[in-house]
């Protein structure tokens, strides 16, 4: 999906209920054209109705813009909150318990965004970050709601142009995944800086000290991987953490998830394709990520490691600097769209 824009912590009120509408537009647009009845199953075992995503962006949205920013008394329907409330009700359970209905569900959602924005009329946004943090959980269930569409592979589902939306290739040659640049070893500033909207587990920024080490440049290509599968990675048991092999050899794991059996083409969405040899892989557990690294004499990188490499600009003389704009946003495109000329780190991120 293509970037959507979020509102600063100094936004004003308008920025903040264009953000919220834009976020709305792309929620309904991925479920739009949906049926009621394939809304409201259990496409995935593995994830929640779609129906029930709907009503709990609803119910957050309440509690927190409403309830909570706009400190109104009673919620606008407490009765729902258990069953659209992510702890009380794991996903396990939210198929086999009474939920609303596809009308049910886009009316609650259209009734608590009036009354969000009613509470925006009468107080402002304050410094925003409630409502940042309501758009980013709408925006992060549209993923969520995406991974349950790939796994159910409804016949003929595919985005709208705006959301399918991704750069032209450039006339560059592929990068592979397997092209590494050095990261010299030093301080690097992890996690989220003070000012701004972030999650909790991201803060506070500190110092750490690593390691000098090699890093793809570039995310590992379907051809890459290809050679890895057609070379027996799924059958080297050299390659393969204990738990790594115990997984595959219970769920009979011998390809990315959504690779067809000949190993020619791959599902994305309600759509098969051929394999894209430039594509950036995609539908590996860690466990498959984990022997690809170790086949090639390498390993996966900690987080960390990849947090210095995504932001360090190496033109300044220090590697511990703040996130620069010089990486590129994560849309879809073959690894062929990346131009030669790398962010100053050399690694896409």
């Amino acid at each position: 999906m293509s970037h959507v824009t979020q509102p600063s912590t100094t936004a004003s009120g308008a920025d903040v209920v264009a953000a919220l509408q834009e976020t709305r537009e792309r929620t309904l647009e991925l479920v739009g054209g949906l049926s009621s009845e394939e809304l409201e199953a259990t496409l995935s075992p593995l994830m929640s109705p779609l129906v029930w995503d709907l009503a709990h962006i609803a119910a957050f949205e309440d509690l927190w813009l409403v309830h909570r920013f706009g400190e109104l008394p009673l919620l606008l329907s407490e009765e729902l909150m258990d069953a659209y409330d992510a702890f009380e009700t794991p996903r396990a359970r939210r198929g086999s318990i009474e939920l609303l209905r596809h009308p049910e569900a886009l009316d609650y959602l259209e009734q608590v965004r009036n009354r969000s924005l009613e509470v925006i009329d009468d107080r402002g946004v304050g410094d925003g970050i409630l409502h940042e943090l309501v758009i980013r959980h709408e925006q992060q269930h549209g993923e969520t709601m995406l991974q349950t569409l790939q796994l159910a592979r409804l016949p003929g589902y595919r985005l709208t142009t705006s959301q399918d939306s991704r750069p032209a290739p450039f006339s560059a040659p592929a990068l592979s995944g397997l092209e590494f640049v050095e990261v010299p070893a030093g301080e690097a500033l992890v996690g989220a800086p003070a000012a701004g909207f972030a999650y909790d587990n991201e803060r506070p920024r500190h110092r750490t000290d690593v390691r000098g080490y090699l890093i793809a440049r570039a995310p590992v290509t379907n051809a890459s991987y290809l050679t890895f599968v057609e070379g027996g990675g799924y059958e080297r048991r050299e390659w393969w953490s204990d738990e790594g092999w115990a997984w595959k050899e219970e769920y009979d794991i011998t390809r990315p998830g959504a690779w067809t059996r000949d190993l020619d083409g791959e599902w994305r969405l309600g759509d098969l394709q051929p394999l894209h040899p430039d594509r950036p892989v995609v539908h590996v557990s860690w466990f498959e990520a984990d022997a690809f690294a170790r086949a090639h004499g390498a390993r996966l990188p900690s987080e960390p490691e990849w947090e210095k490499a995504a932001t360090w600009d190496r033109r300044r003389p220090s590697p511990a600097g703040t996130p620069t704009s010089t990486t590129t946003q994560p849309v879809p495109c073959p690894c062929s769209a990346i131009r030669r000329a790398p962010p100053p780190t050399g690694v896409w991120a």
